[in-house]
């Protein structure tokens, strides 16, 4: 290693470079991070609580976090129940007509057609029912907990 470290200070570069900083950034975190009395782990040293006391914390806090992410999407799109005529899926599950995306206030779909997408862009008109949904609990690492 002392060799990887003295061609890295010569000024060369390369993949025996890379490992060597790699390798010294892990030994000096370990040696800092965990300390002289504990053992290296997997588990991370961020996490507080303890495992049950999150289920019963997020139980608490889903039907929140379900309203919020049902607002978000009565916002963005038509969720009334509209099935085409004649038209089902496998099982005879309706499929529903119409585009869903709601529009910008004001907006209808022929007076978007007339712009280009760079005035679409700066009015800030695009429809939010095409942009990508946000996690429904990101903060908290994506756990969704069932009733």
């Amino acid at each position: 290693m002392k060799t990887n470290i003295r061609w890295c200070l010569s000024g060369k570069t390369g993949a025996a470079c890379a490992a060597a900083a790699l390798g010294m950034a892990l030994l000096l975190s370990s040696t800092v991070v965990l300390g002289a009395d504990k053992r290296p782990s997997s588990y991370s040293p961020s996490v507080e609580e303890p495992f049950p006391a999150v289920v019963t914390r997020m139980q608490a806090e889903k039907p929140k976090i379900m309203q919020r992410q049902m607002d978000l999407l009565q916002e963005r799109y038509d969720l009334s129940d509209r099935p085409a005529q004649g038209v089902t899926m496998s099982r005879g599950k309706a499929v529903q007509a119409g585009v869903r995306a709601k529009l910008p206030a004001g907006q209808t779909w022929q007076s978007l057609a007339r712009m280009t997408p760079e005035q679409i862009a700066e009015k800030g008109l695009w429809p939010k029912g095409f942009l990508p949904l946000p996690h429904p609990n990101h903060p908290e690492g994506g756990m969704l907990f069932p009733k």
